[in-house]
């Protein structure tokens, strides 16, 4: 008998959510960090760890672009402890790809200190960053990739003041010449750029997404992340999202969420915390995604990529959303079927048997 076993692969987790709670020791050596982060993962049953790049004392990229030795000894480590790397992630990099001069002193926070009020400077640095990600993904690997797209447009969502003719396209023409030589370089390592579908970054629904893959002339390697949570806040179908989109989807992450309108505030929330706002991230289970038909929907469309927590509940410790989340996305994998449930009733069949059936003989 054919046993058929699930196209998504899983468990995974991604660490970024969870450095805080691994921070480096002064006593530490290379790669230690790592190694208690990747046991950590390994003993809640994760197969798998998503790996942020911001942080050298975690995983330094530009060793792993450059370095064999280095890229050996993190995938012993990781093998050691019974996990893969699914892909690495650039989302800070990637957001400073392109950032709109309103945002300059809140995402300085995400380049090196030296850099901060350099904007020209800053954009080049994570230029170089996303490439040496392609190198760095090459050498792991891997074959995806996950990042931001950056935002020229984000201040200009709502269309007042009315936006001037063209302007939404130049912006879009400006966000896809900076990307081109990023995507040529993971097109040159083999490896798919995923964005992440985001509010605050100008693909942030699937309607800016076909705009910019319009920009950059329909490029292979420009995909997608899909993180149902942020289609919950934006009151976006995403069921009907993975429908439309599904073959440059090539990354998933597993995250929940709820929205609960209510008569003070709704999509935009009222400059309120995270806990009073009607849209909130919420731990695996405990918000109203339907992940099993997100589940069943991946697998009808064969996806192969890797389902990943991402953490962030505003009730929830995170402790516990990690313990739980690797039983939760085991429960949802689905092992396809390797026949269909009705061919006991089948017959044997040729043209001419057919056509006596359509009454045509």
């Amino acid at each position: 008998m054919t046993i058929a076993i699930s196209s998504i692969q899983g468990p995974a987790i991604f660490l970024a959510q969870f450095m805080g709670e691994f921070p480096a020791k002064p006593q530490d050596h290379e790669l230690s960090r790592l190694t208690r982060m990747v046991q950590w993962a390994a003993s809640l049953g994760y197969r798998g760890v998503q790996m942020p790049t911001n942080d050298a004392s975690l995983f330094d990229l530009e060793q792993a672009a450059h370095n064999e030795a280095y890229v050996a000894q993190v995938l012993a480590i990781c093998s050691k402890a019974g996990v893969r790397i699914t892909e690495l992630s650039t989302h800070l990099q990637g957001q400073l790809v392109a950032a709109h001069p309103a945002y300059d002193e809140l995402f300085d926070n995400f380049a090196p200190e030296a850099l901060r009020g350099k904007p020209l400077a800053r954009t080049e640095w994570a230029v170089a960053q996303l490439k040496l990600a392609a190198k760095a993904s090459q050498n792991l690997g891997l074959t995806a990739h996950a990042t931001f797209s950056g935002a020229l447009l984000w201040h200009l969502v709502y269309p007042w003041p009315q936006r001037p003719a063209g302007l939404v396209e130049q912006g879009f023409a400006e966000l896809a010449k900076r990307w081109l030589p990023i995507l040529d370089a993971f097109d040159e390592a083999g490896v798919d750029v995923c964005y992440e579908i985001h509010p605050g970054e100008d693909l942030h629904d699937g309607a800016t997404f076909e705009r910019f893959l319009q920009a950059v002339n329909q490029h292979p390697r420009a995909n997608i992340l899909f993180d149902p949570s942020h289609f919950v806040l934006q009151q976006l179908d995403y069921l009907a999202f993975i429908d439309l989109y599904h073959p440059r989807i090539k990354m998933f992450h597993v995250k929940d969420a709820e929205f609960n309108p209510n008569g003070r505030a709704g999509v935009y929330g009222g400059y309120q915390d995270w806990q009073d706002r009607p849209g909130r991230f919420r731990s695996l289970g405990d918000g109203q995604v339907d992940f099993k038909a997100i589940f069943s929907k991946f697998t009808q469309y064969g996806f192969s990529g890797w389902a990943v927590l991402e953490w962030e509940c505003c009730l929830k410790d995170s402790a516990q959303g990690a313990a739980e989340g690797a039983p939760f996305i085991s429960a949802h994998l689905i092992n396809k079927a390797a026949r269909a449930f009705d061919d006991f009733a089948g017959a044997a069949t040729d043209a001419a048997r057919n056509r006596r059936i359509l009454g045509l003989e």
